[in-house]
Formats: structure tokens, C-alpha cells, sequence
């Protein structure tokens, strides 16, 4: 296991074919200049114990594995989940973006700027910006502004500038070129806070090394709890962050099934779903190589999901090596599945999981009714605040 972080990215960037970073050559400079500064600020001893002491005292790491008594009694299966719910701010965004915050203050930056789609990866990063008395410019886009409207406001309380993006869909993918832009205006003083493990390098590697704290906890409560390892373990994929977190602890293990789990949307027509893995063909999007749903032209496709943090057109590039060595088995839930679940656990657990949680815990139900002997370990990446409002009024409660 140590080899493999050790071996994945290379010094280029890329997990074997995916990734790497192309960018026009004013970024050159810039983004290697970030690289170094992670690969030897943050090994440094000051900045582990900043970083230690912030997540045990500020975001009140580690969250607990819960074991889901009724959610179990009526699947089958054994079925637990590792409560990201709990982390502060409500979601596992705030892991990484405390280590970037601290990254961008050990750098001399003045200004974090970043996209966010369900605007959980925004509040987190307005926190850290809060926290390190850095300024901070968030970009979203019309359709998830509308939809998510709870972590609107509390960007904004948090001092965070929010900018609206009104063009293409006006979700994800819109808010990511925006921010693109605005970053590029100002590098030297900004530092872009990719809210996922994509992105150029040295983004996708970051984000998975301050998300590894999940699975590290994850595993070692699991095996405290039980004596074993979990026989699967689950996550929801968009970009994919919370997914990496938790499977970096279990990628050596031969006994654990890996599930990724993406949305299928609407149905399986091009433009109702962001089932990337499972129709999308390697491309280049947003500076990097992944999987990735295409149009006619070859061009980033639209996409859709009842998820605001899943509607990405492209995936991690180390997801898009997992699935092409067979380590992760990737597949897909639909918005009726991810909204019956969002009640189920709601209902049988007294937890409210986000949107795109849901889609895990959708899959992990799947899993127990076919596995009623197996345990099941799925991340349960946020909670569901930020969602109730466009649930009831769209879905209304259920009888």
C-alpha cells in the first residue's frame, strides 16, 4: 500500500494514462510552483501538527462508523456508515479544503477561489477561508443556486463572495470554467481550491491525500468494531473525492469489493445522466485526461443528475485507472432510487444524507438484499440540510 501512493501520480501527474496537467504556460509556472510547495510544505512537522490539531479540535475528527440496526434488519446484509455527516460543516469538503487553505497561507496567498456544484465544497472552503482570514470568491452556477439556496446563504454569511454563472447548463462544469477564468486573472495571489480529486496536477493527488484521513479512520473502526474488514465498501461518485478518501485504505485488500457509485439520472439518454464510467470514452477536460461523456463533436457533453455534486461530465483520474485495473467496480443509481433511499435512511435511521449520498446508500441497499451474509462499509460523504426544501417541493414526502 505505501508503494502505491508513492507510485501513483508520477512526477507528471498521471495515474498511468489519466491525468497530467495541460494548461496554457502562464499556469506552467504557477502550478508548479504549488507542486513543490505541497511535496515539501506539507510533509513538513509544522504543518502535519496545524493540520492534526485543526481536525481534531476544529472539525471534530474523526466522525464515527455507525452500524444501521433497522436499515440492516430490513435489507439484510450489515450495513454501516462512516458519518462525513458529522465532519463540520456537514460534509467531507471541509478535509481537504482546511489542508489547501493552510497550503495557500504557508504559500503567501491572499485569496482562495474555487467552484462548487451542491455548495457543500463552497461552504467548506468559506469556512477555511474564515478560519485563515484569506478572502474568498466562490462560483455556482444559476440552476444549483436555485436548488441549494441553504449553502448559498451560508457562503455568503461566512464572507464569501458568490458568483453566479448564467451560461451552458449553468451547473458543475460552467462553474468550474468560470472559476478557471477568474483564477487566471491573479495567480500570484490566488490559489484555486479544485473541490474534487480532478483538475491539473497537482490537484487530483492533494485533494486525495487530505481525503485520506476518511478511509484511514474508516478501517481502523471497522476493524475495531467487528474483528474484520468490511466486504464492500461504498461511495458516491462525481469527481470522485470522497470516494478516493475512503478506498485509499482498502485498495490492497483482495477480501473488499470497491463500489463507485455514479447517477443515472433521468434515464440513459446522452444529456439525463452522469454516468461517466460507464458510457464515457478517455478525454481531456478542465486540464487533465480522465473518462469523460462526450457530445457529437467530442466535446464535454451535458449532463444531468438530481445531485448537484454529480453532474461532472469528466471523473478523477485515478478513478479512470482503478476502473480500467478492475479495482473499483463502478456503477450507477437513478434519481427514483437515490430519492427512496434519502427517506429510507431518513426514516429507519433519524439521518438526513445528502442528495449524493443517497446514491451510495442506494446501492449499498441493492448490495445487502443480494449479500443478506456480507457487511457493507459505505461513506456517508454529507448530510442532507442543504437538500430538504428542493426534495419536499419537487418529490413531495412520501406516504
Amino acid at each position: 500500500m505505501s508503494n502505491y501512493f508513492k507510485e501513483y501520480p508520477n512526477s507528471e501527474g498521471f495515474f498511468e494514462t489519466y491525468g497530467g496537467a495541460f494548461i496554457p504556460p502562464t499556469l506552467e509556472v504557477e502550478m508548479k510552483k504549488i507542486t513543490d510547495a505541497y511535496h515539501t510544505i506539507s510533509k513538513s512537522h509544522n504543518f502535519i501538527q496545524e493540520l492534526r490539531s485543526i481536525r481534531k479540535h476544529y472539525q471534530g475528527r474523526p466522525t464515527p462508523v455507525y452500524y444501521c440496526a433497522r436499515l440492516s434488519e430490513k435489507y439484510g446484509g450489515r450495513i454501516y456508515l462512516k458519518r462525513e455527516d458529522l465532519n463540520h460543516t456537514g460534509a467531507h469538503k471541509l478535509n481537504h479544503c482546511m489542508g489547501e487553505a493552510l497550503l495557500a497561507k504557508h504559500l503567501g496567498k491572499k485569496r482562495l477561489i474555487a467552484e462548487t456544484g451542491a455548495g457543500q465544497h463552497g461552504v467548506a472552503l468559506a469556512t477555511a477561508a474564515a478560519y485563515f482570514g484569506l478572502e474568498c470568491e466562490i462560483h455556482m452556477g444559476e440552476v444549483d443556486i436555485k436548488k441549494e439556496h441553504p449553502n448559498v446563504v451560508r457562503m455568503k454569511i461566512l464572507g464569501a463572495e458568490v458568483v453566479p454563472v448564467s451560461h451552458g447548463l449553468k451547473t458543475l462544469k460552467e462553474a468550474v470554467d468560470s472559476a478557471f477564468e477568474s483564477y487566471l486573472k491573479d495567480p500570484e495571489n490566488t490559489i484555486y481550491c479544485i473541490g474534487s480529486v480532478v483538475g491539473p496536477h497537482p490537484f487530483p493527488m492533494m485533494v486525495r491525500d487530505f481525503q485520506r484521513v476518511v478511509g484511514i479512520e474508516a478501517r481502523e473502526q471497522f476493524l475495531e468494531m467487528t474483528g474484520e474488514l468490511p466486504d464492500n465498501v461504498v461511495a458516491c461518485v462525481g469527481g470522485g473525492s470522497n470516494a478516493m478518501g475512503i478506498f485509499s485504505a482498502f485498495l490492497n485488500d483482495e477480501e473488499c469489493q470497491l463500489y463507485g457509485v455514479e447517477p443515472a439520472g433521468r434515464s440513459l439518454n446522452l444529456g439525463d445522466h452522469a454516468a461517466t464510467m460507464k458510457f464515457g470514452t478517455p478525454g481531456i477536460i478542465h486540464g487533465f485526461k480522465c473518462y469523460m461523456l462526450k457530445d457529437e463533436k467530442g466535446e464535454p457533453a451535458p449532463v444531468y443528475s438530481v445531485a448537484s455534486g454529480l453532474d461532472y461530465p469528466g471523473v478523477g483520474p485515478e478513478h479512470s485507472m482503478l476502473k480500467d485495473k478492475k479495482s473499483v467496480n463502478y456503477d450507477s443509481i437513478n434519481d427514483k432510487e437515490a430519492i427512496d433511499a434519502f427517506y429510507e435512511l431518513s426514516r429507519l435511521e433519524g439521518i438526513i444524507p445528502a442528495l449524493e449520498s443517497a446514491h451510495a446508500v442506494a446501492y449499498a441497499l441493492k448490495l445487502a438484499k443480494e449479500q443478506p451474509q456480507k457487511s457493507i462499509l459505505l461513506n456517508l460523504s454529507g448530510r442532507g440540510d442543504k437538500d430538504i426544501d428542493f426534495i419536499v417541493d419537487t418529490y413531495g414526502l412520501p406516504e
